[in-house]
């Protein structure tokens, strides 16, 4: 289980994007990409075969896992990710600062 999964709400903490909140839309091994954050350019060559138009192309890089936070909605702040188990042994996320639930 991992502390950060897809669609969950971040922030990034270091880097040139420091402070913007994004949904992260994808998670590899270790890094994100989060959305809106760490825009690079690309130039492409147009692929007529394919139907590709060539230009300058702005998409979303990786994120270290460890430059993102968790966004707690309560606090508006990055926090801490734990793990507990629930009465009926199911394994959840709870927020360190508050022991909040994450999911149910």
């Amino acid at each position: 289980m991992r502390r950060i999964r897809r669609n969950d709400e971040v922030i990034v903490i270091a880097g040139k994007d420091k402070g913007r909140i994004g949904k992260v839309i994808r998670v590899m091994d270790d890094r994100v990409v989060v959305e809106n954050t760490n825009i690079a350019k690309r130039h492409t060559r147009a692929n007529p075969v394919s139907g590709q138009a060539g230009g300058i192309v702005e998409k979303e890089m990786p994120l270290h896992i460890s430059n993102v936070a968790l966004l707690n909605p309560v606090t508006g702040k990055a926090d801490k990710v734990g793990f507990k188990f629930l009465e009926d042994g199911k394994k959840v996320r709870y927020f360190k600062s508050n022991g909040e639930v994450l999911e149910a």
